[in-house]
């Protein structure tokens, strides 16, 4: 049996008249009348194909009890109407039989009191025992909750009945929102609020839930897969279950949508207070397996120090210290780097004699990766170009040891950094997870002192802008050569000097200069 619902059940009366005039009377030539409403429309033809039909929905009155009269009349039809006290609405359409154009007037339908609309779901439920499916049809009669249908599909569902929903306006409308937190709405003027799927409920319980079945959510638009880790991580929401395992079970569906819309995504949870909510429901679901493949492969790397569970644990940690030192809200070049920082690992990997664990080079391997990854992702050159360099200089500050920093060391650590200096102080703090606190301490301290000698070099020399004591012109000028390779070689050495030994006078460079092209001319 199928079962088709029609909750704001009509009779329809058509007026035939030889032509329809304005401000004129008409003789009817025709008038006819029918049980109306899209799911007695339904349950006719599924009848006429030899389908068994079973009809519920509302009927009162003397126009309902039209209604039923003529139902008993088609054969395949039962009727499994609710009464209810007002009357069945008209619905009545005018033809004008010269030029075949119609006319409709519908009227509202009887408003339907909390007992009889409780009576009728108490009758949906005894029937769908015994359907093979439900076809919920048409708009709501007055006093009908505008949260109906979803309550509605809900229960087929439960009982295992598919279901077809055929309707329009806000019923509809709110059912296609994303989460049930976001189907609410105010009927205006009258101020009415409109919650059909206890979005009220779910957010004082701050959990997210589909409007309809998650599945159904996420065949019509994947991306919310990701949209709900990034509401998590927004707004620290829990994810029901039911649309943990959706995600988990389409995690492929994602590869459909294009990857400026999973980048904008990603950013958006990235950018949120609780990224890492939001990080590892995308790694335990599989999604970031399909978007960001070297975050969740961060997972299976022991970390060196055998401090931390995992490399992938330690990268959530760096990514929150990282956003405890942002000072103008939240960074996504900072964020970004923190995240990748460590994504050469895995391939650089190798067992020591002595049992410890090495990734010799994995920040040169990163940063490539890094670069290939988000280019995949359509992110800026500029970004991708600073994030990159940020990954690849995250070991920087360790590869000249504890000991005292040259001016030398100090200059080149700033010329490598450039305009991404105080990102990198920030990244490489944040780098540091050690639970040895002795350890981290004595690190803490080491990067003070870098800082301290980068702001006394700043005082003495232009830092920000380190260039060789003479520029390109003064070089062909000294030398007497024209552009081309050895220009550029003479600067790379004047610039080297520069970074050596500090700013020199102008006849020193010049000295330099010419020795430096004396000794290649030989």
């Amino acid at each position: 049996m199928i079962l088709t619902v029609t909750l704001n059940t009509a009779l329809d009366i058509t007026y035939r008249v030889p032509g329809l005039r304005p401000h004129a009377s008409h003789r009817v030539t025709e008038v006819t009348e029918r049980p109306g409403g899209k799911g007695l429309n339904v349950a006719r033809v599924l009848a006429a194909l030899g389908h068994p039909v079973t009809v519920t929905g509302f009927a009162g009155g003397s126009t309902g009890a039209t209604v039923r009269a003529s139902l008993a009349g088609v054969p395949g039809v039962v009727d499994a109407l609710v009464p209810v006290a007002g009357a069945t609405r008209r619905t009545v359409a005018v033809v004008d039989e010269r030029t075949g154009d119609t006319t409709q007037l519908n009227e509202p339908g009887p408003v339907v009191a909390p007992a009889e609309w409780n009576a009728f779901q108490e009758a949906y439920e005894g029937l769908l025992a015994g359907a093979a499916a439900v076809a919920l049809c048409g708009s709501l009669p007055p006093g009908v909750p505008v949260g109906a249908y979803a309550g509605l599909v809900r229960t087929a569902r439960a009982a295992g009945v598919p279901v077809l929903l055929d309707t329009s306006g806000e019923p509809l409308r709110l059912v296609r929102r994303d989460f049930t937190v976001n189907a609410m709405a105010v009927a205006l003027p009258e101020k009415k609020f409109i919650d059909p799927h206890g979005g009220l409920d779910d957010l004082a319980a701050r959990v997210l839930r589909t409007p309809g079945t998650p599945e159904e959510s996420f065949s019509d638009d994947p991306l919310r897969m990701m949209r709900a880790a990034r509401f998590a991580a927004q707004l620290d929401f829990e994810v029901a279950p039911e649309v943990v395992k959706a995600m988990t079970d389409m995690a492929g569906r994602i590869d459909i949508v294009s990857a400026e819309r999973v980048r904008d995504e990603l950013n958006k949870l990235i950018l949120s207070p609780h990224p890492r909510k939001g990080l590892s429901l995308l790694v335990e679901t599989g999604l970031a397996e399909r978007v960001l493949p070297e975050l969740p492969a961060l997972r299976l790397e022991r970390d060196e120090h055998h401090r931390h569970k995992d490399v992938y644990d330690h990268t959530l940690i760096v990514l929150e210290q990282a956003m405890a030192l942002e000072e103008e809200g939240p960074d996504l070049t900072l964020r970004l780097a923190a995240l990748l920082h460590d994504i050469g690992k895995p391939r650089t990997r190798r067992f020591e004699k002595d049992g410890r664990v090495s990734f010799h080079h994995h920040e040169v391997v990163g940063a490539k990766m890094t670069k290939k990854r988000m280019t995949a992702l359509k992110y800026s050159n500029e970004l991708v170009k600073d994030v990159s360099r940020l990954v690849e200089l995250h070991l920087r500050f360790h590869g000249y040891g504890t000991g005292e920093w040259t001016d030398s060391a100090v200059r080149r650590y700033v010329r490598d950094a450039g305009p991404l200096l105080e990102r990198l102080h920030k990244l490489t703090r944040s780098d540091c997870t050690t639970r040895n606190k002795r350890k981290a301490s004595a690190l803490s301290r080491a990067y003070d002192g870098l800082e301290e000698r980068i702001a006394q070099l700043q005082e003495q020399e232009e830092l920000d802008a380190i260039r060789p004591d003479l520029d390109g012109n003064q070089i062909m000028e000294i030398l007497g050569i024209r552009p081309g390779p050895a220009v550029g070689q003479a600067y790379k050495h004047l610039l080297e000097l520069r970074l050596e030994n500090g700013p020199m006078e102008h006849e020193a460079a010049v000295a330099a200069l010419r020795e430096w092209w004396d000794t290649q001319q030989r």
